[in-house]
């Protein structure tokens, strides 16, 4: 007798729990009355601390799971029987994608291959979620992306994630399973890790407005994207699993603003003027890099009723407010 028919609950399963989306989708699906299940590599010694410092670290099941073993992934989904499963593992990173493009494409693309196979080859019923990005979109200057802009990717991270969309596109069409991407724009919350270019700029504002002495270096000002508050974007991740029918959707604001303009704003948070403290590092910048990232965002809107709420100025004034209650 498989672990899920020993409890009533829908049994929802996450790869990738541990990371930001993971824990704010956990949270949402727990209180939604699930049974949720999270994955990581090795479970018995990773730290899952997002999912501590929401609160909800001793209500999630946790289970060890290699994404790019197709063994391991068969065995999991064999065990649990998930009536949803949630991809949102694999190399985060775009900048770090240059530097390790094999291990980028392995974990995003093999191991959503592996995933849908698996779900394939035990004739599960599963509905399957996968993480896309706007990354796959490059720069489209001033056409803002939807669900029909052809993508044209300039990074391993993006060329990985491109390469997933459609193997997820493929299981649906030849197979007829409920698949579906969410092509996610830029989303930050508080736990976010600082390797990411928003939260670098939180803490070390927070830093500065605190006494330090320091200048931020940061590569290009001048990009532009649309950035939102993550825990929003994990209900649109669940309606879409909702739907009667899968369907892949741009997740956005549709609100665009310069990287400049993020930072001034958490400075000005903190009452600072950032011309003061941030440099522009050219040996920050990126092989290639997309100048522009606009979204249209109105078929989620239409067939999930999900709008984004927090804007920008809202998302960076939350990210300071978490930062400084830390101290």
């Amino acid at each position: 007798m498989s672990e899920s028919s020993t409890d009533h609950k829908p049994t929802a399963l996450i790869c990738g729990i541990s990371g930001q989306d993971g824990a704010y989708l956990a949270k949402l699906l727990l209180d939604r009355g699930y049974r949720v299940v999270g994955t990581s590599r090795d479970a018995q010694v990773s730290s899952f601390a997002n999912l501590t410092r929401i609160g909800i670290r001793d209500r999630v099941e946790l289970a060890s799971m290699a994404s790019n073993d197709f063994r391991s992934v068969v065995q999991m989904l064999a065990r649990y029987e998930p009536q949803e499963l949630y991809h949102l593992a694999g190399q985060s990173s775009v900048g770090l994608s240059f530097e390790q493009p094999v291990e980028t494409l392995e974990s995003i693309s093999l191991s959503t291959l592996n995933l849908l196979e698996s779900i394939r080859f035990l004739g599960c019923k599963t509905r399957f979620y996968s993480a896309g990005s706007s990354e796959c979109f490059g720069d489209n200057g001033d056409l803002p992306a939807d669900e029909s802009t052809p993508f044209r990717p300039r990074s391993p991270y993006a060329v990985a994630k491109a390469a997933a969309f459609w193997q997820v596109a493929n299981y649906r069409e030849a197979y007829g399973l409920f698949a579906c991407s969410g092509i996610l724009f830029n989303h930050e919350s508080p736990l976010r890790p600082e390797r990411f270019v928003t939260q670098k700029i939180v803490r070390a504002a927070c830093r500065i407005a605190a006494g330090s002495n320091e200048r931020l270096q940061l590569g290009n000002l001048d990009i532009y994207r649309d950035w939102g508050w993550a825990p929003e974007y994990v209900d649109a991740m669940a309606r879409m699993l909702a739907q009667d029918t899968p369907h892949d959707f741009v997740i956005a604001t549709g609100e665009t603003h310069a990287l400049k303009d993020f930072v001034s704003e958490a400075f000005a948070a903190l009452d600072l003027d950032w011309l003061e403290h941030v440099v522009s590092d050219p040996t920050l910048m990126r092989p290639t890099d997309m100048r522009f990232s606009r979204a249209n965002p109105a078929l989620a809107a239409e067939k999930l009723d999900w709008r984004a709420d927090k804007r920008m100025s809202d998302v960076v004034r939350a990210m300071v407010a978490a930062e400084q209650s830390k101290k």
